[in-house]
């Protein structure tokens, strides 16, 4: 997707097939004018984008909108996103997606994340809760080309722990794929089968939230950063980070087990504000829908 077309608001929705949603959304950030621009974007069905804003200046920050509030089974969504040569985006959602009751129909969520050189795509989405009897498949495919620099994360919540409710039932794939310069660097896989996974100790430990943060274009010195950060946190929370150094990039890994959103999505925020301020020298402007 290479379009640099002026922004079409297409937000018609139809009602939904039997079988469930079919939607798609494609979105192309580029310089224009001193900012960063949504320049391109193709929708079908109920995925959509909040109007862009700049708190800080010529970073875009955007909001990704799924209108029917949920995905349930047969639901098949897709999210595109590209940035061309030094653009600088920012994305978040403004509240967790949720995976509902499957009824023994399969759904589908895959996103494709495409960063060209010189820009920077800060992809921060707030958790994904999947409720018991959820069988889903979620992939993500980031390919970042030489030069370019990403940070985003995943969080995944297995039931509602607040509500004393675990997944007892249910089947989940979860898959992240990270492509530097077009080579795979990196492949997180869980696959989730009611508790099979879930109370194991080389699982999730009976953590009911798992959470994965990466981050391209880090050294050594952002590895201490982050251990320093993470050492210094107070919440009970399991957190681990690793520095991959054998690809075309070296790719700054957090990965966390804990109990519920908040504290994770500090403990991220956390890492994303110190790195951008060692990347860029400018403090970040946190999205302010996290606050509400």
């Amino acid at each position: 997707m290479h379009a640099t077309a002026p922004v079409a608001d297409i937000d018609a929705v139809a009602e939904p097939a039997p079988q469930g949603w079919q939607a798609r959304l494609a979105l192309g950030f580029a310089p224009r004018r001193g900012r960063t621009r949504l320049v391109s974007r193709q929708q079908l069905g109920p995925l959509t984008i909040q109007r862009p804003f700049y708190p800080e200046g010529s970073p875009c920050h955007s909001y990704l909108l799924h209108p029917p509030g949920g995905v349930v089974g047969g639901d098949q969504l897709q999210i595109d996103i590209e940035l061309a040569a030094d653009a600088h985006a920012l994305i978040t959602t403004p509240g967790a997606t949720k995976f509902y009751r499957s009824g023994d129909r399969l759904a589908c969520q895959s996103q494709q994340l495409r960063v060209a050189s010189g820009a920077l795509l800060e992809w921060l989405p707030q958790e994904t809760i999947f409720f018991p009897g959820a069988e889903a498949r979620l992939e993500t495919e980031i390919h970042i080309a030489p030069g370019g620099r990403f940070i985003g994360w995943e969080m995944h919540c297995f039931g509602r722990p607040a509500l004393g409710e675990c997944f007892n039932s249910g089947q989940l794939d979860l898959r992240t794929q990270l492509y530097l310069d077009d080579q795979l660097v990196l492949l997180d896989q869980l696959r989730l089968s009611a508790d099979n996974l879930h109370q194991a100790g080389a699982g999730l430990r009976g953590y009911p939230m798992f959470g994965c943060l990466l981050a391209v274009g880090c050294g050594e010195a952002e590895l201490d950063l982050v251990r320093e950060l993470l050492n210094s946190t107070s919440e009970q929370q399991i957190t681990g980070v690793t520095l991959l150094d054998d690809g075309p990039e070296p790719v700054l890994v957090v990965r966390v087990l804990g109990e519920q959103a908040q504290p994770m999505l500090a403990c991220f925020s956390d890492i994303w504000l110190q790195l951008r301020q060692h990347w860029l020298g400018m403090a970040a402007s946190p999205p302010r829908i996290w606050a509400t």
